[in-house]
């Protein structure tokens, strides 16, 4: 199967790698200035995988678009809106689109499918979403895990989870678009928090952040119209080991690092998601205590110690209220 992968950054190049190893004929697409693209170009290899000598790789979207029956897009979530309009200048009509990013969109609270929506008709190409644990390190050493897709076009999503399907990764079939998409967004931010704990060394409140984060985001979910549980699903809990403890994880090293007056360079998508959760919280009427703690300490109001404390000591109230 021919199918292209739009972004070589860390996950991108993971997502070609695998889909390559699947015996697919893979375009892997970069722009062109960006160093992951240059490295990859040039040695066919970055600091996490090398590619197999099979796969191409191009800065030409035109020609990546075309190749590719199944298009994915891994790039920063916040930069799909501006992406698309470069997209849909070239036919992609019954093409199958896949999103691999976890988030949403800052400015407008919108989730990445909605996005999508704006720019193509999704009943002439259907657009699914791809997400779960795991990191590229871990991947490319032979260490499996359990992802999930989701899309409201049932056939298209069960044509993926059959295609991508292996021994290294195991694929369930996501039935709650919503809930998948909010909660994998929502993971980023909890990631950020648990981080915030490590640097002050409360690290052992990171069980309760957990309990708590999956119920808060349940609540926003169930609010939004979708299932409640998926919070407790792949898309959120399943992702915690790999957001909240991993050294691996970005969000997680950024919060960290945050509140030790110190400055992580590499993308964290939580950032971003924090306020566009806020957002959702006032849309939908649902408290995000977590989340606003998250922010308040991205935005200095206080000592990052005296906003974690005083979430953790906040009015008495029943677990499952």
């Amino acid at each position: 199967m021919n199918i292209s992968v739009l972004g070589c950054g860390r996950w991108g190049s993971c997502i070609a790698w695998y889909l390559d190893k699947l015996g697919n004929n893979v375009y892997s697409w970069g722009l062109t200035d960006a160093a992951d693209y240059q490295q990859l170009k040039r040695e066919h290899k970055n600091e996490y995988l090398e590619y197999s000598a099979d796969m191409t790789v191009t800065d030409d979207l035109e020609a990546a678009l075309k190749h590719g029956e199944i298009i994915v897009i891994s790039i920063s979530s916040q930069n799909l809106r501006s992406f698309l309009q470069r997209i849909i200048k070239y036919p992609i009509d019954g093409k199958a689109f896949v999103l691999c990013m976890k988030g949403i969109e800052q400015t407008t609270g919108k989730r990445l499918s909605e996005v999508f929506g704006e720019f193509v008709d999704t009943d002439k190409t259907p657009v699914a979403v791809w997400v779960g644990p795991g990191h590229p390190q871990d991947y490319v050493r032979g260490i499996p895990n359990c992802m999930v897709i989701d899309s409201k076009n049932q056939s298209v999503k069960e044509f993926l989870v059959k295609s991508f399907n292996s021994e290294l990764i195991r694929f369930y079939l996501g039935n709650d678009l919503v809930g998948t998409e909010v909660g994998a967004a929502a993971k980023n931010v909890v990631g950020l928090a648990a981080g915030m704990l490590d640097g002050l060394g409360y690290t052992s409140l990171k069980g309760a952040l957990m309990a708590r984060g999956t119920r808060e985001i349940s609540r926003l979910i169930g609010a939004m119209g979708g299932n409640e549980m998926s919070a407790y699903g792949l898309c959120h809990l399943g992702d915690y080991e790999a957001t909240l403890f991993s050294k691996w994880s970005h969000n997680r090293m950024y919060g960290e690092m945050l509140v030790r007056g110190e400055k992580f360079e590499k993308l964290a998508e939580g950032v971003y998601t924090t306020a566009a959760l806020l957002k959702l919280g006032e849309r939908y009427g649902v408290d995000l205590p977590i989340a606003r703690a998250v922010s308040d300490v991205l935005g200095g109001k206080s000592e990052p110690k005296d906003i974690l404390a005083g979430l953790f000591m906040r009015s008495i109230k029943s677990e499952f209220e």
